[in-house]
């Protein structure tokens, strides 16, 4: 996990993990600290090196 802390005063927002993006506003001093991840983690599902199998035809309905 990694800890969230503020951009301006440097309080302890949260510990997250695994986000893309995300916006929390600080209680003490009011800031919108706005913070995206630097990278993926985790490459999605469709980005894995297996290729998948084609559909096979229906071999009841023509043509």
């Amino acid at each position: 996990m990694q800890e969230i802390r503020c951009g301006h005063c440097g309080r302890k927002l949260a510990a997250a993990s695994g986000f893309t993006e995300l916006q929390i506003k600080c209680p003490r001093c009011r800031t919108l600290n706005h913070l995206k991840a630097e990278s993926l983690l985790t490459p999605p599902s469709s980005a894995t090196s297996h290729q998948e199998a084609p559909c096979p035809h229906n071999r009841s309905s023509p043509g």
